[in-house]
């Protein structure tokens, strides 16, 4: 079997181990995307051998023509005019030219030169077929013809916003399509020292004591909350799946990434209107924290008003990437970060609570809160279907790539949280 063959064969059971996944509607197993990858990299290193080889077949034909033109003379075939310089040497050529005869003549008539002559130049003769056959690596027909483009495999994609939201949150698993929780909206504040009773009937005399205990009170709410589909979808021909081995990984890859920067947007940003979640800018109940003369007056003020109105510990700050360089910046009168500066960096934190950036929010405000009270219920994780059921896709040999998710999110209690304005009259 010579290597093309080979080579076909490597490719037909890489492109069997897909069919077979794509029939049954499902990623690779990580049995199939090992094997996979070692017929892809087998592949490859044949491909390599099959066009080495190729290069050199084509070097020798090259090299057998130039030889057979340069020692070929049309001088030999009596049907061809005799083309001056034509099947001559450099060195023919340069003995024969006009110039150097009459030259040599002039200093030479017996055709010799004797040994005692010294200090003499020739004239210069001119080869117009040396400037006409000129080497050039630009011409597709001359050098540039060897020329082989490097295809180096990398890919380097546009790049996406870091998410980090959600390794603050509680995230949950649901199995339905609506979620329950309870929410507390009155708090027992009724506790109260009593006096021991000295009557056994109370009847409100001077002196008496009840000893009666107050009763406390506390009220909830039920909230509902649904669970919403988050998805994207991408055509592509079968023959771009089957042909560029890695466009697949890539869209996959892509697709989902692209569902996860959705989710983080609007657990921040959702509106609750339609099949949008309703993030934390959007729920009642949130405690606010206006401007106060500086970043990190204000910054500090947020954490009393988290702990006095909110009853929470602050476990993280979301601050927008432009804000915390604005902090990290801040200088005394003497020049010196408050921070740290550009060689103190460490975890990033402010007031002693943890900080991290993400684009979701906007500039010029900050959440500071008890993350773990916001929490997303997983109906089903992001997934990825393949089909040609669309539209007219079957007879165009196209397929659509479906990426969704499904889940749903509630803020359990607001006032765990508190929106800070990092600039005046935000």
């Amino acid at each position: 079997m010579n290597k093309k063959d080979q080579l076909r064969k490597l490719l037909l059971d890489a492109r069997a181990i897909a069919d077979a996944a794509e029939k049954a509607e499902r990623d690779f197993t990580a049995e199939e995307r090992e094997q996979i990858e070692k017929l892809l990299k087998a592949a490859r290193d044949l491909k390599a051998e099959i066009v080495a080889d190729e290069k050199d077949a084509k070097l020798k034909a090259d090299i057998l023509t130039l030889d057979a033109e340069f020692r070929s003379d049309p001088r030999q075939d009596p049907g061809q005019p005799v083309q001056p310089g034509r099947g001559k040497t450099i060195g023919e050529q340069f003995v024969e030219a006009k110039a150097f005869t009459n030259w040599l003549q002039q200093i030479a008539p017996s055709g010799h030169l004797p040994e005692s002559t010294r200090g003499i130049h020739s004239p210069p003769v001119e080869y117009k077929s040396l400037l006409k056959d000129l080497v050039t690596g630009v011409s597709d027909t001359s050098a540039g013809a060897f020329v082989e483009t490097d295809y180096t495999g990398i890919y380097e994609a546009m790049g996406r916003y870091p998410l980090n939201i959600m390794d603050l949150i509680n995230r949950r698993t649901t199995m339905s399509d609506l979620v329950h929780f309870v929410r507390q909206t009155q708090r027992v504040q009724e506790a109260t020292p009593v006096a021991e009773a000295n009557v056994t009937e109370y009847s409100g005399a001077t002196g008496e004591i009840s000893g009666e205990k107050p009763e406390g009170a506390m009220a909830f709410e039920q909230v509902t909350t649904a669970v919403k589909t988050i998805a994207v979808w991408i055509p592509a021909t079968k023959r771009a799946l089957s042909d560029a081995a890695q466009i697949r990984g890539l869209i996959d890859q892509e697709l989902r990434d692209d569902l996860y920067e959705e989710l983080e947007d609007q657990l921040i940003n959702g509106d609750g209107v339609g099949e949008n979640f309703t993030g934390l800018t959007n729920t009642t109940g949130i405690l606010t924290q206006a401007w106060n003369t500086d970043i990190p007056t204000t910054a500090r003020q947020a954490i009393t008003n988290l702990q006095v109105n909110g009853r929470s510990r602050a476990t993280g700050w979301v601050i927008h990437p432009e804000d915390w360089e604005t902090i990290e910046l801040l200088q005394d009168d003497d020049g010196r970060y408050y921070w740290g500066g550009p060689l103190a960096r460490g975890a990033p934190q402010l007031w002693g609570v943890p900080v991290v950036t993400s684009q979701t929010v906007t500039q010029g405000t900050g959440y500071l809160g008890d993350w773990r009270k916001m929490v997303l219920w997983d109906r089903e994780e992001a997934s990825i279907q393949v089909s040609d059921s669309h539209d007219d896709f079957f007879i165009r040999n196209m397929v659509a790539i479906l990426a969704e998710l499904r889940a749903a999110m509630g803020v359990i209690r607001p006032s765990a949280f508190v929106e800070v304005a990092f600039e005046s009259g935000s």
